[in-house]
């Protein structure tokens, strides 16, 4: 009894160590549950038609190595923080598609998830230079918003 509880035990610490080492680089609750402003990461923020509109963009190679699925083309993590002007209060319904376009002219377009606060979905913004940003906003009260930004990878 007490060698199956061993194994067990050893089986269960073993399958858990990847999926800690997994969270640990791409945990989006513990790094996005301050302010962004003191992060440092913000990449662009406007007021449209009463929401402040925050975008960060994060560099995902790093922490994702030896941790990626293989084939995992995506090399950055792009959120937006949607906040009412008059209350204070994030806005976590509705529908965000960000476009991005990469230096030599490629594109890709992704629907933004809603994930703990803000939405995201990652890309591959692997080359350097200059990329234009450019996002469609309906959130629940219906309006349609968009923002555009330029971002450039060094």
């Amino acid at each position: 009894m007490k060698r199956m509880a061993t194994i067990l035990a050893a089986v269960t610490l073993a399958m858990a160590a990847p999926i800690t080492g997994m969270a640990a680089g791409h945990d989006h609750g513990a790094r996005h549950g301050g302010d962004m402003k003191e992060s440092g990461t913000v990449a662009h923020e406007e007021v449209i038609e009463g929401v402040t509109a925050t975008f960060e963009i994060h560099d995902m190679r790093e922490q994702m190595k030896g941790a990626a699925p293989a084939g995992m083309k995506e090399t950055h993590h792009v959120m937006v923080v949607f906040t009412d002007v008059k209350s204070g209060g994030k806005i976590t319904e509705g529908e965000v598609k960000v476009k991005i376009q990469g230096p030599g002219k490629t594109e890709q377009i992704k629907d933004l998830m809603g994930m703990q606060g803000h939405f995201g979905a990652d890309f591959n913004l692997s080359q350097q230079g200059k990329y234009g940003v450019m996002c469609k906003i309906r959130l629940k009260d219906g309006k349609a918003r968009s923002a555009k930004f330029w971002y450039t990878v060094k």
